[in-house]
């Protein structure tokens, strides 16, 4: 899928290919998701094992987004993560991330959990908040 941001710069949004894990980990740190950045090996495998997977790329090669997470394609669609590089926020990439991966399954109900720093932009792309639960083994 072909995206036009508002400069009339045009972004490709690809599927994961493991060439593109260095910059989603640079990415992953500069945003401060040490979690995903310490747990490399993880991180790489959960992408390698995601069914919703993809990346955006600039007409350079350089990726500025990406978005990942899982699907049954009939009731829920999960997001487990979606960053877009601080230097393209407020282009609409996330707001297109979104659209496309839910057209490709518009069956489903979109599920997420989002910071406190996001909370508005999901707000303004019509989620509503839920609550939920989160615990790791050994907690």
């Amino acid at each position: 899928m072909e995206m036009n941001l508002r400069d009339n710069q045009k972004v490709i949004v690809l599927p994961f290919e493991d060439r593109y894990f260095s910059k989603i980990q640079q990415l992953n740190k500069e945003e401060g998701w040490t979690n995903l950045v310490e747990n490399n090996l993880n991180t790489l495998n959960a992408w390698r094992n995601s069914n919703v997977a993809l990346v955006v790329v600039r007409e350079d090669g350089e990726i500025i987004g990406y978005i990942r997470g899982f699907t049954d394609a009939h009731i829920s669609l999960f997001i487990c993560e979606m960053l877009v590089d601080k230097n393209y926020r407020g282009y609409g990439i996330g707001k297109q991330l979104i659209t496309y991966v839910h057209n490709l399954y518009p069956k489903t109900r979109i599920e997420m959990l989002a910071n406190r720093s996001s909370r508005t932009f999901y707000e303004r792309q019509g989620f509503r908040g839920f609550y939920g639960f989160r615990k790791t083994l050994g907690e």
